[in-house]
């Protein structure tokens, strides 16, 4: 399997995108870079740490976008502290908040925030609730969500339940990076990082596991290979 240590880096001219981490059940981070215009994507538990370590507090509160591929815990922990600290530092201009139909989780996060601290809050929220498959534009980036097949273990840790979730490919200067989120192997994700500058791609199995709630590292590894380089992230430590 193709090594790789965290943090991730990877730059094209101006483009650029840093994984701080993911790792499975605990935290994931990512922050991307596209000329004037820094998106964060699942800001997991840390992200605000890394955040300020990478690019200082000027550069936190400029940012527009937040792109969240699924409500569990190691991919949007770090929500409620980003929101605050944009909130005790005094924003001003729109967040926007990207995620997909159904997520109730950062729907329930936003509705605790606007209750605990609604004579306080500095900056409007703005809720993208993604309910298809169609392009739009943010600021210089073309993104274009698609639906992964992702699962999660019920109580009785047998029966499984789909979760809404979504990978996003973002394009800035005919420059394209994919990325799966959490998911098993599914044909919109093969034919989005499919040629891709950069395939961002979980792998969460060995080969030996044999279900539909993550991906082996043989499945992602054929994948990642389709685009033109690739990270697997999501891999048990």
């Amino acid at each position: 399997m193709k090594e790789q240590k965290y943090p991730l880096n990877w730059q094209k001219d101006d483009y650029s995108i840093k994984i701080f981490c993911s790792i499975p059940n605990v935290a994931t981070g990512i922050l991307i870079t596209a000329g004037s215009a820094l998106v964060v994507v699942d800001p997991g538990d840390g992200i605000l740490r890394d955040l300020n370590k990478e690019v200082g507090t000027a550069k936190i509160l400029g940012i527009s976008d937040v792109f969240i591929t699924h409500g569990h815990h190691d991919h949007i922990g770090g929500v409620w502290s980003f929101l605050t600290y944009l909130r005790v530092m005094n924003k001003k201009t729109p967040l926007h908040i990207h995620y997909p139909k159904g997520c109730i989780e950062i729907e329930s996060i936003y509705n605790a925030f606007c209750k605990v601290y609604s004579k306080s809050i500095t900056y409007p929220i703005l809720l993208n609730k993604i309910t298809s498959s169609k392009s739009y534009r943010r600021h210089n980036i073309t993104v274009k969500p698609f639906e992964v097949v992702h699962k999660e273990l019920l109580v009785d840790k047998q029966t499984t339940k789909q979760v809404p979730a979504l990978g996003f490919r973002f394009t800035y200067n005919q420059k394209q990076i994919c990325y799966g989120g959490d998911t098993s192997y599914c044909a919109n994700l093969v034919n989005m990082a499919k040629g891709c500058d950069l395939a961002i791609v979980e792998a969460g199995h060995d080969d030996s596991v044999t279900d539909d709630l993550h991906m082996s590292h043989s499945e992602a590894e054929k994948i990642g290979m389709s685009a033109k380089d690739y990270f697997l992230v999501h891999v048990p430590e």
